[in-house]
């Protein structure tokens, strides 16, 4: 139990008062034996039990009087239903928020949100608890920010919603340096959060060094969690997939594919999704079944006068969360399809070339085949991809691959026929092996990268593509797709995320990546796309750390053309809406995987900081509960019925009760 005044508690052993006066009051007088007295003792030894009983009842409620008195004075806090925890008042408390998407869910129509009530309930509790100094941690990148009051918690600009999924790990880490680097005293770091699994990444390494980090330090830290782990009923998302802008003679038009998406199956339902562009709103009607939707290709023409660069939103129906009913998107005339191929074999830049040709949506492409000794002539600056089969890049090469990889452009790397040699981006091929039989993929990552399942939910079929000769691979990689035994087929560097290694050729005498063909042009064509996104002058962004890099990178000269007109400039990158920077258009949206991550189990969570003073408040949205709050009238209330039960106890025996005693023995001694 915490109490505001704890000192006060230091007279607890004056419970012990009541006794001590008993005991002293026995030795005021002497025991005398007097003949008379013993028939009297006699008679009144068969209700010495009841008499020891009642002044013992007496005394304990003395004693319990006193106690009481003791702990009101000291103020004592109670912490919700559930949570009772132990110490006195903070000399600190740091409040770690959850701004992400997901908490501005709505328990009813018109309700406070998770985050919304998250923070009146933490103000209320903090001003109760009367920290010493109050930090607000939301944003790692900025650090903590001191509140003035904690009422301000309510209304500050920097704790209201964000687009951006929230890095509770690095939040904590945060919360741990501050008390370190500031030798706080007694310390309460209070996280408001929904446990969704992408805000608190349970599976990171990470969470073992700042748990046993927190433990070592030589203040006093309590944890408490805030949690809504409750999900939204019903809640639906929209999404937009893909915009391309088309010219047909005179004629523009754009074409949209979008996704409405649920965290739960339901029953069918048809969906009204609002497109609104240019100030012209348009409705179109979607079937959802199961958990998803998808819209693919819907076109809204566009008038001959209208400029070829624009934007526009997506909407669909209030529900359980309005941060998920609205997606922003950009438009203009996408950059030239360019790529280069870099082969020592001719069979592999053929088939390279033929792959990075064929555009997806039968606009141009163009490829150019480049040899190791003009690579400092290539076009870099205005291609999306390279596709290089041979020796890793050293040297001058090395320098201008990774000069391009740094401006967003992507590498697809094939082994060369001599095996091992060389060395990029933390990995480098090892010998080759020979396979008796052709052997396909055992398994391979469907939810990301360029291996990833279709719009339709459709898997890539590399488990029909024969694989003959495969190439080792060592170094820092993430395996993407691997082979009977655990080899790497395809991976990605860990260093540079741009970087992907397929361990084989797409020669015959190698693999059947050419005859099969769809996976290979999966690979090359969404490579193309990746390293064309950094060269459109439309771009659609998530919010967070790559959005907050493109608005530092343009001196912060965003123009906010729609969205949060209340958000801080402090914030760029983190609030949905659209924005320009020169001639650059930039949509920045919730990140995907805010509609559709669960949340973490409790005892999940529970084990993050176990062996930490750690307490769990599991609230709603909407829900007004105090978290903490005075109880000490309950000791007062305490004290009164204990003194008015220790009355009852002292009143003499009516003589009536006494006669009635006595009868029964008379009865006895006349038998």
């Amino acid at each position: 139990m915490t109490f505001l005044q704890p000192w006060v508690l230091a007279g607890l052993p004056l419970v012990v008062l009541p006794l001590i006066i008993h005991l002293i009051n026995q030795r005021r007088f002497q025991t005398v034996p007097w003949a008379a007295m013993r028939f009297l003792l006699a008679a009144r030894a068969l209700s010495r039990g009841y008499s020891r009983l009642r002044h013992w009842l007496i005394m304990a409620l003395r004693m319990l009087a006193v106690a009481a008195v003791i702990l009101a004075v000291g103020r004592p806090l109670s912490r919700g239903w559930l949570a009772l925890a132990a110490g006195g008042r903070p000399d600190s408390a740091i409040v770690i928020l959850d701004r992400s998407p997901s908490m501005q869910a709505v328990a009813a129509a018109g309700g406070a949100s998770k985050l919304d009530t998250g923070r009146r309930q933490l103000a209320a509790a903090l001003a109760t608890l009367r920290a010493g100094r109050v930090m607000l941690l939301s944003d790692p990148g900025r650090g903590p920010e001191e509140v003035a009051a904690p009422d301000a918690l309510v209304e500050l600009a920097t704790a209201g919603p964000l687009a951006a999924a929230a890095d509770v790990p690095a939040l904590v880490q945060s919360a741990y340096e501050y008390i370190r680097e500031q030798a706080a005293g007694t310390t309460e770091i209070w996280i408001c959060s929904d446990q969704r699994a992408n805000d608190w990444q349970p599976d990171d390494g990470g969470w073992t060094g700042i748990r046993d980090a927190l433990a070592k330090v030589p203040q006093q830290v309590r944890v408490q969690l805030l949690a809504y782990p409750v999900p939204a009923g019903g809640n639906l998302a929209i999404r937009v997939t893909n915009v391309r802008l088309e010219t047909l003679g005179r004629d523009r038009r754009l074409v949209v594919s979008l996704v409405v998406s649920r965290q739960e199956d339901g029953e069918r339902m048809t969906v009204p999704v609002t497109f609104e562009t240019g100030g012209i709103a348009t409705a179109v009607e979607v079937e959802i079944v199961g958990r998803e939707a998808v819209l693919k290709s819907h076109t809204i023409p566009l008038e001959r006068s209208a400029e070829t660069k624009g934007f526009g939103t997506v909407s669909i129906p209030a529900d359980a969360n309005p941060a998920d009913n609205r997606f922003f998107f950009v438009y203009d005339e996408p950059p030239p399809r360019r790529s280069l191929v870099v082969a020592e074999e001719p069979a592999s830049a053929q088939v390279l070339e033929l792959a990075a040709s064929i555009a997806p949506d039968r606009g141009a492409a163009r490829v150019d085949v480049v040899s190791r000794g003009d690579l400092a002539a290539a076009p870099w600056e205005t291609a999306a991809a390279v596709l290089w089969q041979g020796p890793l890049p050293e040297g001058r090469d090395a320098e201008l691959v990774q000069q391009f990889l740094d401006r967003g452009g992507q590498a697809v790397f094939f082994p060369s026929d001599r095996g091992a040699g060389g060395r990029f981006a933390g990995c480098s091929w090892d010998d080759w092996t020979e396979h008796s039989r052709p052997v396909v993929a055992e398994s391979w990552r469907t939810d990301q990268d360029l291996l990833a399942n279709t719009l339709a939910g459709s898997a890539l079929p590399l488990g029909d593509v024969e694989v003959r000769r495969s190439c080792g691979l060592t170094g820092d990689f993430v395996p993407l797709a691997t082979l009977p035994g655990g080899a790497p087929l395809v991976a990605r560097s860990s260093r540079d995320e741009r970087v992907t290694f397929v361990a084989t050729t797409p020669t015959a005498r190698d693999s059947a990546l050419a005859a099969e063909g769809i996976v290979l042009y999966a690979v090359v064509q969404r490579a193309i796309d990746r390293g064309l996104v950094p060269l459109a002058t439309a771009r659609q962004v998530d919010a967070g750390p790559t959005a907050a890099t493109l608005a530092a990178a343009s001196g912060g000269a965003w123009t906010r053309l729609v969205g949060d007109a209340g958000s801080p400039s402090t914030e760029s990158g983190l609030h949905a809406g659209v924005y320009a920077s020169g001639e650059r258009l930039v949509a920045v949206n919730r990140p995907a995987v805010e509609d559709t991550s669960p949340p973490v189990a409790d005892e999940r969570i529970d084990s993050l900081f176990r062996g930490l003073s750690f307490t769990r408040i599991t609230s709603s949205a909407g829900d007004t509960t105090s978290l903490v709050q005075e109880i000490w009238r309950a000791f007062l209330i305490a004290m009164l019925v204990a003194l008015v039960a220790e009355g009852l106890l002292s009143l003499p025996r009516s003589a009536a009760a006494d006669r009635g005693a006595r009868l029964p023995r008379r009865l006895e001694a006349a038998a």
